[in-house]
């Protein structure tokens, strides 16, 4: 509406010279200055604020204030920025843009496997200096920010996965190569082993190696999954007998990453499963003994199977409704550039997906960002539908319990009949 009655405005002004003459020409020339909307002064920066919200996790919040008050600096002479910072945390990014996007964040973090719904949401303006962007990341974070050849996000990290952390004054180097040998020498030494069963991002740890299928279809929406198969070499039965010895082991314990880092702070668990999150509490905890590599093999079906893990990268996009989108473009950028990826990886210990930061040699140095780049030969992308999460947890739940009284085969059927239900279900 704004635009119209500008275009009024100015078509009263052109017939306001034809009768006045040259008197009239400075007259069009006041009223056009006068009637330059405040968005386009703010996208120039002149004689306007450049006003943009960001997004980060809660835990982000210190260091995202620190980049964007360099970012100010960098950029002072050209504009001038009001600039806030909300806690929103990468997970809930998707659900929260998405719920009203053009009121949403103008820069924004996420994860990598919320770039499909986001872009087909027409929530993401694709990156201006692509060539650029992707010289500078590894291929991997690179890939992940693609959709159909174009770059949608600025990668930030690739570390976001997860490995095996434990306790060397209790497992040697040769036992954390298998499971069952740690299970074995936890319980002798009275502590545990832990690992999330409730949640279908680690369970995924159990089939991801074995054989069997959990992908997306062509429609993006629904999932193909063959968890339930009577047939191959490893079937789905076989996987679910070995989740049922670990379960009731005594030296494993069922518990997520705080039950984890509780457990090696009193001293109870000795190892566990987690990603780069738990690193600084772990390390404290357990000290000079402090340690972490890649998954163990299990025992499956007679067979050594390497435990799988979803990879993942996290990264930051910007909103094609944004107000100030050159701006926002710039941010985005300045946020996961080489020296703001290495201020992450000192300040929070994230791992960098810009190769000479990742290069570095105190990246090269950290166990934990370590165990995940080798655990990446063992894993895949996360690419999976909002149907998959619930059945997992009920999955997990029913595992977890040592002898579920619902037959194991009934069990993984009506798992990945839930699974593979249609959007409409």
């Amino acid at each position: 509406m704004r635009r119209k009655l500008v275009a009024i405005m100015l078509s009263l002004a052109s017939m306001s010279m034809m009768l006045t003459g040259c008197g009239g020409s400075e007259k069009q020339s006041e009223t056009s200055q006068e009637v330059q909307t405040e968005e386009e002064q703010g996208a120039t920066g002149e004689g306007g604020v450049v006003t943009l919200k960001v997004w980060g996790a809660t835990d982000d919040q210190a260091l995202l204030a620190e980049m964007v008050e360099s970012f100010k600096t960098k950029y002072a002479g050209e504009a001038q920025f009001d600039i806030t910072i909300e806690a929103v945390e990468e997970g809930d990014c998707r659900k929260t843009l998405l719920a009203d996007v053009e009121n949403g964040a103008d820069v924004f973090s996420f994860a990598d496997d919320h770039l499909l719904s986001m872009v087909a949401g027409g929530a993401l303006t694709p990156v201006n200096n692509a060539e650029e962007v992707k010289k500078a990341n590894v291929e991997g974070a690179v890939s992940a920010s693609l959709v159909n050849d174009t770059l949608y996000a600025y990668p930030m990290t690739a570390d976001n996965g997860y490995f095996m952390y434990y306790d060397k004054s209790v497992f040697s180097e040769a036992d954390v190569a298998n499971l069952e040998q740690m299970l074995n020498v936890a319980a002798v030494a009275g502590k545990k082993v832990t690992m999330d069963w409730e949640s279908g991002y680690y369970l995924f740890s159990f089939f991801g190696n074995t054989g069997l299928n959990l992908s997306m279809n062509e429609d993006g929406i629904t999932m193909d999954c063959n968890w339930n198969t009577t047939e191959g070499e490893i079937k789905g039965i076989d996987v679910a007998k070995a989740m049922q010895a670990i379960a009731v082991h005594p030296g494993f314990l069922h518990a997520g990453d705080a039950g984890l880092v509780e457990g090696a702070k009193n001293g109870t668990v000795a190892a566990g499963i987690s990603g780069v999150w738990s690193a600084n509490s772990l390390k404290e905890a357990w000290g000079s003994n402090y340690a972490a590599v890649k998954l163990p093999t299990y025992t499956c079906g007679g067979k050594q199977i390497q435990m799988a893990s979803f990879s993942g990268y996290k990264m930051v996009g910007v909103n094609a409704y944004s107000k100030h989108q050159e701006w926002s473009l710039k941010l985005a950028d300045w946020l996961t550039n080489e020296e703001n990826q290495k201020l992450r990886f000192e300040k929070r210990g994230l791992g960098p997906s810009n190769i000479n930061a990742a290069n570095s040699p105190e990246v090269g140095s950290n166990a934990a960002i370590n165990a995940v780049l080798a655990q990446n030969e063992y894993a895949t992308l996360q690419r999976v539908s909002g149907k998959y999460w619930d059945p997992m947890v009920e999955f997990g739940k029913t595992m977890v319990s040592g002898n579920p009284e619902t037959k194991l085969q009934e069990l993984l059927d009506n798992t990945v009949t839930a699974i593979t239900a249609s959007a409409a279900n």
